[in-house]
């Protein structure tokens, strides 16, 4: 342990793990003298890191109450790794950790050597990430609430509205949240329903975390519990219809619009909720494949609607 940086960083990590430490213990603990110990410790406030020290012979020092922020030795990419994560937080409709985003931002802007600040300043000044338009905000206080109780193994109880603006209370064993399709869900057992039930996390308000524990099931895969259940999430239309497709390609190409499939009459079966129906019916129609609809009967009308509107613009001409 001969490099000063090293030694620097270890009398930080020092410092974080006891509540006053004396000069001549540092200068023991880092084989050094006491006049070294003081420069590193100028070092470490020059980082904006705040220490407070005890004047005399015996003086000693101490992070002050609060402060806990470990070495940070990061790559270039880990850098910009780190900077463009915290930047993307409103891409999963996490807008309101904006400030906390800041603050870890400011924080690292003051730690980090200046060759990796520029990762960070290239991640602000040049690259820009907006959320799309699919995507809804979630309360963060929510999240952090469900992923400690799910932590914890409680239970946990809020008022939930559904798709249709009906009003509930639930109290539930919180297995998991995921993050998919522009939304945050909540997978658990529902003890009212007495079945796995799945949340969306922005409908929940009230929230408050229990008291009782209970036992996480055993091997419980959020995301394939998730894939099973979420085609068939409240919606204002269930599609069930059938394809000219092999249940292999239809499984492979649907597979980000969370469609359940399955093989049927040679074809595939493709099942799911949707609000609006007409992207789904010009997402089918781009596959070129024959089309049989089941229902809802809307989908037969919005077929026929954009067949009107692509004769329409097929007879179009300039004016």
């Amino acid at each position: 342990m001969y490099d000063p940086i090293m030694r620097t960083f270890t009398l930080l990590e020092i410092l974080q793990g006891r509540d006053r430490v004396t000069g001549a213990e540092l200068a023991q603990r880092l084989e050094v003298d006491l006049r070294t110990v003081q420069r590193y410790i100028v070092r470490l406030k020059d980082l904006h890191i705040p220490i407070d020290s005890s004047p005399g012979v015996g003086g000693a020092y101490r992070l002050r109450p609060g402060f806990r922020l470990p070495p940070l030795l990061l790559t270039n990419e880990e850098a910009f790794a780190l900077s463009l994560g915290l930047r993307a937080l409103r891409q999963i409709g996490l807008a309101a950790f904006a400030p906390a985003t800041e603050g870890a931002m400011a924080k690292l802007g003051r730690v980090l050597p200046a060759a990796l600040r520029e990762s960070i300043h290239t991640v602000e000044d040049v690259i820009a990430i907006e959320p799309g338009p699919w995507v809804v905000p979630t309360s963060v206080d929510s999240l952090i609430t469900v992923a400690a109780a799910i932590r914890a193994s409680q239970r946990i109880r809020f008022a939930y509205q559904s798709h249709h603006q009906t009003a509930t209370q639930r109290e539930i064993e919180p297995y998991a949240v995921l993050h998919t399709d522009g939304r945050w869900y909540l997978i658990g057992h529902c003890l009212s329903r007495k079945a796995m039930r799945t949340f969306r996390l922005d409908r929940i308000s009230a929230l408050e975390p229990g008291t009782i524990s209970f036992t996480q099931p055993t091997g419980f895969d959020a995301r394939r519990c998730m894939a099973e259940h979420m085609p068939f999430v409240q919606s204002d239309f269930q599609i069930d219809a059938w394809i000219d497709m092999p249940l292999e390609q239809a499984t492979r190409d649907f597979a980000p619009w969370r469609i359940a499939t399955e093989s049927h009459n040679g074809g595939t079966r493709l099942r799911c909720g949707r609000d609006k129906l007409e992207m789904f019916a010009a997402m089918l129609l781009s596959t070129g494949r024959k089309i049989v609809v089941h229902s809802p009967p809307e989908l037969r009308t919005t077929f026929r609607q954009l067949a009107t509107q692509a004769i329409q613009a097929a007879e179009s001409s300039n004016p």
